[in-house]
């Protein structure tokens, strides 16, 4: 299969239906902590507005600027955050890291959706997009 075929089918239509209906995309304003992160090789970005009570995240708004993959993974990570604490994002972002990097297993419950983004394994110069959001929100928790 030549390469343009193999990133072809990375863009499956599984990740395209959910770069498309993203969640949470209206910025918060108020007592929240925003967060802006870069992906410096392929200059994705994405602003995160966070509500963080007692550890947990109870409010989002994002603003995404990325490809396919980097809006998919937002888009997973988004419809599953409200309610996950600290230690689950570092734990789903630990996975994802894994999975992305090593070949290693889906991140579990709530973030196993980003299953869709395993074929990304072999595009290493996408993972720091597809890191995006869980960087972010890891980020919005040493500022709480």
């Amino acid at each position: 299969m030549s390469e343009n075929a193999e990133l072809m089918q990375l863009y499956s239509n599984r990740i395209l239906a959910l770069a498309a209906d993203m969640p949470h995309t209206d910025r918060l304003s108020g007592d929240c902590i925003t967060v802006k992160r870069r992906a410096p090789l392929c200059g994705s970005t994405i602003t995160i507005d966070v509500v963080i009570e007692n550890d947990t995240v109870t409010a989002l708004g994002q603003e995404v600027k990325a490809c396919a993959l980097g809006q998919a993974a937002a888009s997973v990570v988004g419809a599953a955050v409200i309610g996950m604490t600290r230690e689950d994002i570092a734990n789903g972002r630990a996975q994802l890291f894994e999975m992305l990097k090593n070949n290693g297993p889906v991140p579990d419950a709530p973030l196993a959706g980003l299953e869709v983004l395993k074929p990304a394994h072999e595009y290493r110069n996408r993972h720091a997009s597809i890191l995006l959001s869980l960087d972010a929100l890891t980020e919005a928790f040493e500022g709480a």
